[in-house]
Formats: C-alpha cells, structure tokens, sequence
C-alpha cells in the first residue's frame, strides 16, 4: 500500500494506511452515539452514493466538484468486489464549519482485507469530518482498464435512516443503499470446499445519475473482469458453518475490559447474517492502524467506528465491519465484528490469513510516533488473552498456511498453501504488501510483544521503611514496608511477592507498590518478586535486612548526686548519671521525667535542680539504633538542714539576709568553732556564703577528716554549695565543719547543708 496525506480544515497530515482508513478534518467532527433512557440506541448512519464519470479511454475518472448534504465519511467503490484498481484515487472535501476545500487525498484502492462475500469493491474509506463539497478522480494505470461501476460513497455519521431517497441535492446523490438482503438471500460466507462465492453485482438499488442532470455523468464503459475463486481463493482453515457457534475456551490470562458493539452503537439489522468462525484456532494476532489523524478525543471513537462499520457493511456489502477489535488512543478496547469477543470469529482484515487470525486495530496513523502506552498496553492485554485461548505464547513465532499467493511489505513472496513463519503478534506488513500498522507502530510490536509475554520490566527493590542502618545493613526490630517499582502498566501485572530468605512472607495486588511485613530475629534476604499475567516471574536483587530485637542495657542504674552550684529551695543542684550499652548500636538516651531531654550515646551525666523537699522520680529510656528500648528511674529527694539544726562548739554569730537560706545564717572567725549535722541520705553539700575575706574550714564525715575547704571569693556569693559527697547507697551520716582561723581572713558563713535521700 503506498503512504498517504492526512488533512482537515485548512491542515494536511500525512499517514499510511490499513485496514480500514480514517480521516478527522480539524474543523468537523461527526455526532455522538444516541442515548435512549440512559442507554446508548443503535446509530444508523445515513449512506450517499454518485457515480463517476469515466474519461473515454477508460483509463481515468472523475466526480466534478459539487454541494453536497453533510457527511463526514468518503470512500470510492466499484462493481466487482475483487476487481483490483490499478491507479491513483484522490478526494477533497469541504469543511462546513469553515467553508474551506481540504488538500488532495489519496484513498488507498487495495486494502488487502478480503471479505469474502463482497457485493463491491472498494478504497479505503477517509474520514473527513463534517463536509458539505466533495470532489474525486482517478488517475489509472495505462496497462490496465479501471473496474465498471465506480461510485463515491459518503456517510453521513449518526444520521436517521428515512428511506425516501429524495432528500438530497443535487439529484445525482441518493440516500442510502438498498436494506441488505434477509440472511437467508445472503450468499453463504462458510465456504468450505475451497471456492469462492461468485460476487454478486452492483447494488440493484443505486440510482446511477441521469444525464439528463445539471452534469452529466456517463456510464463506466464495460471492462471484462471476472470474479472467479483464482482471483479471491478462500483462506484456509475454512470457517465453520454460520449456525455452528463454538464453545468459549478459558484463556491463560485474565479478560481485558471490552466495550460491546452496542457502545460505539452498532445498528445489528444493516448486517443480519450470522458470524463465521475459525474452525481450528487463532494462530496468532494481526496489528493494524486505520490511519486516522491522532488528535481525535476519545469521545469521537464510536463514531469513527460506525462510520467505518456502515461503509463496510452497506457501501461494500461485507457481512460487518472488518476487525475484529479495535483500540483508541486512551485503551479503550472495542468489540469490532460480532461473534462474541471470546469466540473464535473470522474478520476482514488480512487477506490470506483471516481463517487463522484475529485482527486488532488502533484508530490512528502511526508512520512517525508509536501509539500511546495505553492503546499498546490495551493491544497487548487483548491478544494474550485472545492467543492464551489457543496456549499460543504472544512472544513466540507461529506458522501460518497461506490461502492465496502473495507479497508483503519486505518483499516476501508465497503461494498458495505455503508455510509461512510469523510472530504470535504481528503487523499487516508481514502478511501484505502495505505500511500498515505503519513505520512508528511496526517497531513498537516488540514492546506489545513483552507487554502481553511477560515477565515484568525494571522491577526494582526501593525503600525498606522501619529499618536504621548501621554502617551499610538495615536492621529493624518490627513491621517493615518494602517498596517496590516496575516499568510495566499495572493492568499487565497479577500480583507481588515479598520474599524473606526465597519463602513468600507477603503479598499485594498487580496495583500496588508496597507491602508489610514482620521479620524473625537474624540476618535476612529480602526481595520482591512480580507475577506478570502470564503467569511468567521476575524477582528482584536481594537486600539484605537484620532483625534485631534485643533492647539497650543500663550498665549503670540511673543515680543522683548533689553538685556544687547556688542553691535555692525550689532548684537544688544535682547531678544525674548513668550508662547504657548496646549490642549492636546505641543511638540515644532520653530522659522522660520529670522533664523531657535527650542525649547521645556517649553522655552519661547531666547538670538537673530539682526542688527542696520534694521527692522527684527521673526517668530514662535507652534506645538502640534498630529501635529497641529499655528504661530504668532513680528517685530522690533534696532536704534543706538549716544552719540552726546544727550542733555548735565555740562562738558562732548569727546573721539575717534574704540572700541567705531561710533568710539566716551563722559566722565564725574563732578557730576550732564547730558545726555537726546528722543526717540519713546518699550525697550532701556545704551551703556557704563567701567573700574576698572569707577563711578555711575543715571537713570531717563521720568523724574522719576529709578535706579542707578555702571559702575565699573574689566576688561575694551566697547559697553557694562549695562542696559534696555521694555514697552508693543512703547510710545515716555525720557532717563536721571546723573553723581554721585563718590569719588575716578568719570568718566562716555557712547556711546549712544540703542532703538527698
């Protein structure tokens, strides 16, 4: 088949062409389907046919420019429906939202489909959009006669049916065809001896245009052509009788959604006779495009799809639509000819091979860009379920018998009765000489190929969530998600595995892309692994994940003890300490009471007050880096003892200040003046005041000196806890404070003690 332009309103658009041929002109656009109650009524699209005026070598031919009724879908036909045109056909329309002639455009005259039963032969049809002028000619090969009969063919999509025939202008069109014969005048369809019903002639009920009209069209001069079997030979694997309906078989992947011939409203009484059906089984897919432009909604679908199915049907007198399925651009699937979408029906579409094959085309034109992911993921859904009917493998090369002889795009040449070897999943170009399913669509068949065959591409482990990682390992002590991602479509995709050490811990659906799970303790292997529609498996790289729930260790309990620092009732000093460890890694310590503060792994101490007389529980939580805790508390409880509870030796003065504790305390400048306090607790400090000139005093506990405390400042202060002692455990003790009279600076000032219990 040779390339073709594409044009609208004032746009050309180039594009090849199979199977059926479709044009959107930019400034039209046809009806949508009718809606009856909510439901969608069968659309009868309205047919006008003229013919052409043949030149008086019979080598060319031509329909004068003219005002038409609108119609939106244009096609050339002749009298016998296996007579080949040899030569260049092109028409022009005019765009009723613009009033502008499109460009020339040339309509393919061997489709290569082959209907059996044909009543005409015909171009492709073009989709123009809605057009109110129509201009054609045929420009033929000088070796060869053009077929009798040529006619131009306009649809009017979504038109009512009226029958009158008088309602058009100018009186060289007419309105319809004749009402297809019953289905018991149409010739039989199930040849199965090999031969080819004899065509029948042209439609008895057209009006060929008068001459006595405003143009006078001639007759086509008489060109002897026979419609024998050698020129259209039945394909092999004959069809089943019309009244033998098979069984569905059940497919080896799952149904894709399919809108019914209903949904795109398919008028069932233009075409009464019953479907044919393959008698042995679908060998494989054929992938077509029907070479509209690429910019139609998927809303104008249906309509292109009847416009087709009334040309076929009513213009050419096939027995439906030729496809066997169609595809829009958004993946929209179609029942094309009826049969039922699970049975094995004969279509219209590969010359040669259609008693062996199911035809799917997409609706576009696709020379230089590849249909979208979604029509390619729909077609690929579509014939694995269809060939996982037969347990033929979309990836694989099948072999095919060929009806009659013939060539395809590559060169390959057959005759009748060959084995030829093809691809489950191929294009028209492989079996007939046409571009079709078009230069950008052939190469992506490799895609649609994976897509239907499996296993799933560029799946890829990705996050491991509820895991921290030590140096280069995840490890976790609980629930995980895995995540995971994949290259292809969801719709294509059964279901996921998560896999623990090869064994399957979890599952999710085709559509999602995470799972939980929950590990034992140890070292582990995790992956994930997707389950293609055909059953067929990938599995992810391993990562490798530890579950770990041993908890942190306090090496040492949390403990108290009194620190240097001013004190005042309601913020004693104190100083709280631990340590805890890890078997693995130790991430923080957080305190949790009475105040909340969080430290690293290396801290073990830190600087608190807390309030005189009151007891206070702290508590501490440790925390590994997998997340493992473990808390422990010490309580304790400062007491103020004032300097008056003590018992004194020597002369000791007292003084009043509220920037003393309780506002008093007591001064000594003798030596050997003496205070002792006894208490029970577990740490205690001196609470002095001091000053440039303040002396020495010496420590005893429990009677044993221990030190010697210097309370020279060089600048005053008061309430100052100049020093400490802690135990291990809370004992019943003594404090002893002695003054040394030291010379030039003699005077001691103490506010009292401080101890914890």
């Amino acid at each position: 088949m040779r390339a073709h332009r594409w044009w609208g309103t004032g746009a050309v658009v180039a594009a090849a062409v199979c199977g059926t041929l479709v044009v959107q002109a930019v400034g039209g656009g046809s009806d949508g389907d009718k809606k009856t109650e909510g439901k969608a009524a069968p659309v009868r699209d309205q047919v006008r046919s003229a013919a052409l005026k043949v030149g008086g070598d019979g080598k060319s031919a031509s329909f004068a420019r003219q005002d038409v009724e609108p119609f939106s879908l244009v096609g050339v036909t002749w009298e016998k429906p296996f007579s080949r045109l040899a030569g260049k056909v092109e028409v022009r329309t005019r765009a009723v939202a613009s009033g502008k002639w499109s460009g020339w455009l040339t309509l393919d005259s061997d489709p290569g489909t082959g209907e059996q039963n044909a009543s005409r032969g015909g171009t492709e049809p073009a989709w123009v959009g809605l057009s109110d002028g129509v201009e054609a000619r045929i420009d033929g090969k000088v070796t060869s006669a053009l077929p009798e009969g040529l006619r131009l063919d306009m649809v009017a999509s979504g038109g009512k049916r009226t029958g009158t025939g008088n309602d058009i202008e100018p009186a060289a069109f007419r309105m319809d065809g004749p009402e297809p014969p019953a289905a018991s005048e149409s010739p039989s369809s199930d040849a199965t001896d090999g031969t080819t019903a004899e065509p029948s002639p042209t439609d008895p009920g057209t009006t060929e245009p008068s001459p006595s009209e405003s143009e006078s069209v001639p007759a086509s001069p008489s060109v002897s052509e026979s419609a024998t079997s050698s020129e259209f030979p039945s394909d092999s694997a004959s069809p089943s009788p019309s009244g033998t309906t098979p069984t569905p078989l059940s497919s080896t992947v799952p149904q894709p959604p399919i809108t019914a011939r209903s949904g795109w409203g398919a008028d069932e009484s233009i075409s009464p006779e019953e479907p044919s059906y393959i008698a042995g089984k679908v060998r494989a897919t054929v992938v077509h495009h029907t070479a509209s432009v690429n910019d139609y909604t998927c809303a104008e679908a249906p309509s292109m799809i009847n416009a087709i199915y009334t040309y076929d049907v009513r213009t050419l007198g096939w027995k439906d639509i030729g496809y066997n399925f169609l595809v829009d651009k958004c993946g929209t699937i179609y029942e094309g000819r009826k049969g039922g979408v699970g049975l094995p029906v004969v279509g219209a579409h590969a010359y040669g091979f259609n008693s062996q094959t199911t035809g799917i085309a997409v609706i576009g034109t696709y020379m230089d860009a590849a249909p979208s992911t979604e029509a390619m993921t729909s077609v690929a859904r579509l014939a694995a379920w269809k060939l996982g009917q037969y347990g033929v493998d979309p990836d694989s090369n099948v072999t095919l018998t060929t009806a009659v002889s013939g060539q395809n795009l590559a060169g390959k040449s057959w005759g009748p009765g060959e084995q030829m070897t093809v691809s489950a999943i191929h294009g028209h170009r492989d079996g007939y000489n046409t571009l079709c399913p078009g230069d950008a669509f052939y190469p992506a068949l490799a895609t649609v190929r994976a897509l239907a065959a499996g296993p799933v591409t560029g799946l890829t482990l990705g996050t491991v969530t509820g895991t921290s990682v030590v140096g280069t390992t995840p490890y976790t002590n609980g629930p995980l998600t895995v995540t995971w991602s994949a290259m292809t479509p969801t719709s294509l995709i059964s279901s996921y595995e998560v896999l623990v050490d090869g064994k399957t811990a979890a599952t999710a659906s085709g559509t999602a892309t995470s799972a939980k799970l929950t590990l034992a303790p140890g070292t582990h292997q995790v992956q994930v692994k997707a389950v293609q529609q055909s059953r067929k498996t990938v599995t992810s790289a391993a990562r490798t994940v530890v579950a770990e729930t041993t908890a942190p260790t306090f090496t040492t309990k949390p403990n108290l003890a009194l620190r240097t620092g001013t004190v005042a009732t309601a913020a004693v000093p104190l100083t709280l300490g631990w340590k805890a460890t890890d078997n693995v890694s130790l991430k923080e310590a957080r305190l949790t009471a009475p105040l909340a503060k969080t430290y690293g792994p290396a801290v073990t101490t830190a600087a608190h007050t807390a309030k005189s007389g009151v007891a206070t529980a702290w508590s501490l939580r440790a925390y590994d880096t997998v997340g493992n805790s473990a808390a422990a508390s010490v309580a304790g409880t400062p007491v103020i003892l004032q300097e008056t509870s003590a018992a004194k030796a020597g002369t000791w003065t007292a003084k009043s200040s509220t920037s003393y504790l309780g506002g008093k305390s007591l001064s000594s400048s003798a030596k050997n003046a003496s205070l002792t306090w006894t208490f029970t607790g577990r740490s205690v400090a001196w609470v002095v005041s001091r000053a440039a000139t303040s002396g020495q005093a010496d420590i005893y506990i429990d009677g044993k000196k221990v030190t010697t405390v210097d309370l020279k400042s060089a600048t005053t202060a008061y309430r100052n806890a100049i020093w400490t002692k802690t135990w291990t455990t809370s004992a019943k003790h003594t404090l002893k404070i002695v003054v040394k009279g030291t010379a030039g600076r003699p005077a001691v000032t103490t506010d009292g003690i401080v101890y914890l219990k």
